[in-house]
């Protein structure tokens, strides 16, 4: 049926321009001449009426005025007839028309002034006329006054709507005709004969050589079967070793480190790869003054995504600076090796003044479009100080990137939407630049994203890209359509890309993953490390459930707490059984919104512990802090089941560390089905957090679910995550600007 369309379709389309082009034509010929003919009637009686207007206004005669307007009463098509005196002012109209004396009229003074004739459409009331007027001139060239007919124009556009409603029903009977006709055509020319021919290869294929019948195609056709033949046998010869071989290669399609280092090296060659984030991978901080600075990874998926990669190919991670200690360890161009421990990459920092990262960070970026993609019912907020201060910092971005150029074509890859107007930026100074954004947040519809007062700027911005990335399909329609409605551009929904100012953008859905390293065995440190949890918090022979966010609204970490509130107070079995562990990593505790959400969450643990704690039990661990990654590991370790329970959320990396997590298998996952993840996570236990009574439900659903299942389940989901990890996503982003630099 999709293919009957794509043969069918563009021949009714092209009709049907053709027609409506016609038609328009000839709406258009004949709206000119029915205006035309009315032009002439007007000019033609206004100057008859000229001798007589003359002798009114020459002789001051009311009684004659009134007589020569009032015989237009009932003239058919004519509605009214004035006459003005020498100063513009109506001396006599036709009754009906009287309310023509309030209409303002500027244009009568440049008739008397100039003593020419006007025609022109006016507007009286609820319809439109047509007004001619001219000058009455005596005998010595003095103006006496004016003299005006108005004709009813309704019939023009009568004539008009009929015309069209005629064009518009030869239009659709032409349409069905061909339509029906191309059926009928395609039907005999191409529908039969492939019928024909898959039977025949089905009976092939299957070997029933006495079901064969000679095929009467002698043509083309004919030596397609021919061609056919050879390639089904073919196939049936080789099948099992294709199969053996299959199944071997599997085994070594893993996408590794070192799998993913020989694929840059081959797809990019020499060229600089550079990355540029708001967020750096590595931070120098400072605790307390006479502390010695340590280096330590912040909460940031963007972090646990991008360095695996850089470390795998090397090359240049452009970031914000923003520890106390960091400047401290860059040198003289701002430029420091990492991972310390093994220097793999470069990290670049770039400095913000507390203005810049105020007005740019806290303000546009985080109270502006952070709310604006998700939706969480948080109202954005967006302020003209903030915005210049973004695009000023994007700016000072774009400078700091142009100076790593190499003189080659390099590939610069943007981190989410601190970046919005960078790409364009580069690519003015540097057109042959490959140009990439990934967006790690959800995008709105555009509804939503009309909201932001600088939407066109920033479509511009971001359309100066040669791919943007998302993680799920849904947001790239998102997108697509937010720029089919918002900018001036052309969408191709074959290519999935935005052609703007003959620039193309290609728009791809990358789900983001993880890399291996959380999926090695447990060190004898890690072990100790659980055990010490497990004392500290009186862990033994508890079912413990596991959290890991930074403090943010989106994560639906109130939901999380209210359902273990609801949870305990519908199962009261599982009291002094049942221990949820939070780790939570405060974050942009300088904006409001989330410095409420902290104390919010803060009197809810504490409300719920309250409520049912027993002895040395409570049933909320609440460890605020910042955790490493080494820190978290043995978290996941012991926690019998992980929630992610996000109101909205473009991926969630958590999920997937968790899952990777559990090398023997064990555990489970309540996921909420507003994440990314939870497209490729099926086996997950899938939730509405915003739903507290289904959200209990599946706590208990996953506590009780039979130790096979969860085996199965998690199998299952790490079987996903491995098979689809970060070297895989990173690989499929640098085919995608391969394929770019080379068309």
């Amino acid at each position: 049926m999709k293919r009957l369309l794509l043969f069918i379709l563009p021949i009714l389309i092209i009709v049907a321009v053709v027609f409506t082009v016609s038609g328009i034509m000839q709406a258009r010929f004949t709206e000119d001449r029915l205006m035309d003919d009315l032009r002439r009637k007007a000019k033609t009686v206004d100057e008859s009426l000229e001798v007589s207007a003359r002798y009114i206004l020459i002789n001051n005669d009311l009684k004659s005025a009134n007589r020569l307007v009032e015989g237009f009463q009932k003239r058919e098509r004519l509605q009214g007839c004035a006459i003005y005196d020498k100063d513009g002012n109506i001396f006599a109209i036709t009754q009906k028309f009287a309310g023509w004396k309030d209409k303002e009229k500027p244009y009568l003074k440049d008739i008397l002034d100039k003593r020419v004739s006007r025609g022109n459409l006016e507007n009286f009331q609820e319809y439109s006329v047509y007004s001619y007027i001219i000058p009455v001139i005596d005998d010595e060239n003095s103006v006496l006054g004016m003299v005006e007919v108005i004709y009813d124009t309704s019939y023009v556009f009568t004539t008009l709507a009929a015309l069209w409603k005629k064009l518009s029903v030869s239009l659709i009977i032409l349409l069905v005709l061909i339509l029906l006709t191309m059926l009928l055509i395609q039907r005999q020319i191409f529908t039969l004969p492939v019928r024909r021919l898959t039977l025949w290869f089905t009976h092939f294929q299957r070997g029933e050589i006495e079901k064969l019948r000679p095929f009467e195609e002698k043509g083309e056709f004919g030596k397609l079967v021919s061609e056919v033949e050879q390639v089904a046998l073919g196939l049936r010869v080789a099948r099992k070793v294709v199969t053996e071989e299959a199944n071997e290669r599997i085994k070594e399609e893993l996408w590794t480190e070192n799998k993913l280092q020989d694929f840059i090296h081959a797809k990019l060659g020499e060229n600089a790869f550079i990355v540029v984030s708001n967020r750096e991978p590595y931070m120098h901080v400072i605790d307390e003054p006479n502390e010695k600075a340590k280096c330590v990874r912040p909460a940031s998926g963007v972090v646990t995504a991008i360095d695996p990669i850089l470390r795998a190919c090397g090359g240049t991670w452009i970031a914000h600076g923003s520890a106390n200690a960091d400047k401290q360890f860059v040198n003289s161009k701002n430029k420091l090796g990492v991972p310390p421990e093994d220097n793999r990459y470069i990290l670049k920092r770039v400095w913000l003044t507390k203005e810049e990262e105020e007005g740019y960070y806290y303000g546009f970026s985080n109270e502006g479009l952070w709310p604006l993609c998700h939706v969480t019912h948080t109202r954005p907020i967006f302020r003209e100080a903030d915005w210049q201060m973004y695009k000023k910092v994007n700016q000072k971005f774009a400078e700091s990137v142009l100076e790593e150029l190499p003189a080659s074509k390099p590939f610069v890859f943007i981190q989410d939407y601190h970046f919005t107007l960078l790409p364009k930026m580069i690519k003015d100074k540097r057109p042959d630049a490959t140009v990439a954004l990934f967006w790690h947040i959800p995008w709105p519809n555009p509804e939503v994203f009309a909201i932001c007062p600088y939407y066109q700027e920033i479509l511009d911005g971001m359309l100066g890209c040669d791919l943007i990335g998302f993680h799920v399909q849904f947001n790239c329609n998102n997108f697509l359509d937010t720029a089919n409605r918002l900018t001036e551009c052309r969408v191709d929904t074959e290519k999935f890309s935005v052609v703007k100012q003959d620039k193309e953008t290609f728009i791809r859905s990358f789900p983001i993953s993880v890399g291996g390293y959380m999926s090695a065995s447990l060190t004898p440190l890690e072990v100790s490390e659980i055990t010490k949890i497990k004392e500290e918090f009186k862990l033994k022979d508890k079912i413990v459930c596991v959290s890991v966010e930074r403090i943010d609204y989106t994560k639906g970490i109130v939901e999380r707490v209210m359902a273990i509130d609801r949870f305990l107070e519908k199962y009261p079995q599982y009291k002094n059984k049942f221990v949820f562990i939070q780790l939570a990593a405060p974050s942009r505790t300088h904006i409001k919104r989330y410095h409420e959400l902290i104390s919010e969450i803060d009197e809810l643990v504490e409300k719920t512990n309250w409520k049912y704690s027993d002895g040395d039990w409570k049933p909320i661990i609440y460890l605020k802090r910042h955790f490493s990654p080494e820190e978290i590991k043995p978290y996941y370790s012991l926690g019998d089941f992980c929630i992610v329970s996000s109101l909205h959320d473009g991926m969630n990396l958590v999920a997937k560390e968790y899952v990777v997590s559990k090398t023997d298998s064990s555990g489970a996952l309540i996921l909420s089905k507003f994440t990314g993840a939870a497209r490729e996570l099926t086996d997950a236990v899938l939730i509405n957090p915003y739903s507290i009574e289904e959200f209990a439900e599946a706590i208990k659903f996953t506590i009780e679910m039979p130790k096979a299942e969860k085996i199965k389940r998690m199998e299952n989901m790490r079987r996903v995550v491995s098979e689809n990890n970060i070297y895989k996503w990173a690989g499929n982003i640098i085919t995608e600007l391969a394929a770019l630099k080379k068309s």
